[in-house]
């Protein structure tokens, strides 16, 4: 019985709470019918809304399939439009071709009025009498031209094709003047710039000669050297011959040794410099062919010459070298590398003396 009391009040608890329960949710039926009510109010407003908008979606739609067909019936009349255009482009085309070549044949009546008949358009106008038989008149016309031919024909413009020609001829005639006098003038430009250039040449060679002869001397140790013109009445075209006669011995230049030869072409070579020197110059063994004591005098000429001339001398010769400021040599130390050996005898020299 206890227990049952027990289990009796703990139902009557039970049963307390699930009432609370119920009232609750009893409450919470209410809220929610309250607003199933104001949402179907809501959505029955919707409906009266999207129910006008769906008329005025209608009302626009029909409003865009007018404007559409007015579009399509804009655009084929402007296809029309642009079809008349383009056909009366053409017709405008035709017809001003057709003006033009009525304005060519109007000028080619004209010229020819005024060629065959010298007659302007207007005196034809008044010349102009009516025709009655037109095939006669053109045969008559036929007639004429025929007569008119079996004349011969008459230079009518002979007067002033001679007035062209005589200025032509006078044009010509002076032009011709002009060039003998220009020709006058060169010839004696020629003359004057010959003469100047026979003086500067002989000028010139004089002093090569000069030279030459002082040169030939120091090299050879004596004897003597000249240079003579073939014809001296025209230096301009004359030819030049050497005349040698080196110390002890009595021969042409033919006869000497090529060592003896090429101090000769060494001694006019230095003399041209003498006359005109110049700031650099580039020698390559030219002394290849002389003994050590014509090397010895060549080197020792070409330092002299070193106050006005720098010179650069391919050589292989001894007394060349010895005379030099710097010397370059070119060795291979390994296969196929090439080395640049540079010495300066100046320096070297001044070193050994310091030593």
């Amino acid at each position: 019985m206890e227990n049952l009391r027990q289990q009796q009040e703990g139902n009557v608890t039970r049963l307390e709470d699930l009432r609370r329960q119920a009232a609750q949710l009893e409450a919470a039926n209410e809220a929610i019918a309250r607003e199933v009510a104001e949402m179907t109010a809501a959505i029955a407003g919707s409906r009266e809304a999207v129910a006008a908008l769906n008329l005025v979606i209608r009302e626009k739609m029909a409003e865009r399939d007018q404007a559409e067909g007015q579009i399509t019936r804009l655009r084929q009349e402007e296809r029309q439009l642009s079809d008349r255009r383009e056909s009366l482009s053409g017709e405008l085309a035709r017809l001003e071709e057709r003006l033009v070549n009525l304005d060519g044949e109007s000028d080619a009546v004209s010229a020819k009025l005024w060629e065959e008949y010298e007659l302007t358009r207007t005196d034809a106008a008044a010349l102009a009498i009516p025709l009655s038989d037109v095939p006669a008149a053109n045969r008559r016309l036929t007639e004429l031209r025929g007569k008119i031919r079996t004349l011969g024909s008459v230079n009518l413009a002979a007067i002033e094709e001679y007035k062209e020609v005589a200025q032509r001829y006078e044009f010509f005639r002076e032009q011709i003047g002009d060039v003998e006098r220009s020709k006058k003038e060169l010839t004696k430009l020629i003359a004057d710039l010959s003469q100047q250039m026979s003086v500067i040449f002989l000028e010139k060679f004089r002093a090569i000669n000069t030279h030459f002869g002082q040169i030939f001397t120091e090299l050879f140790g004596g004897g003597r050297g000249e240079l003579r013109l073939t014809d001296p009445d025209d230096p301009l075209e004359t030819g030049i011959d050497i005349f040698v006669q080196p110390s002890g011995k009595m021969v042409g230049l033919s006869l000497l040794s090529g060592g003896e030869k090429a101090i000769v072409a060494i001694c006019i070579y230095f003399a041209i410099l003498k006359v005109n020197p110049a700031p650099f110059v580039l020698i390559d063994e030219i002394e290849a062919a002389l003994d050590e004591v014509n090397v010895g005098r060549f080197a020792a000429y070409l330092r002299k010459m070193t106050d006005k001339t720098q010179f650069i001398a391919i050589t292989h010769r001894r007394g060349t070298m010895e005379e030099a400021d710097v010397l370059y040599g070119v060795t291979m130390e390994e296969e196929g590398v090439s080395k640049l050996l540079r010495l300066n005898v100046s320096e070297l020299e001044s070193k050994l003396n310091l030593a």
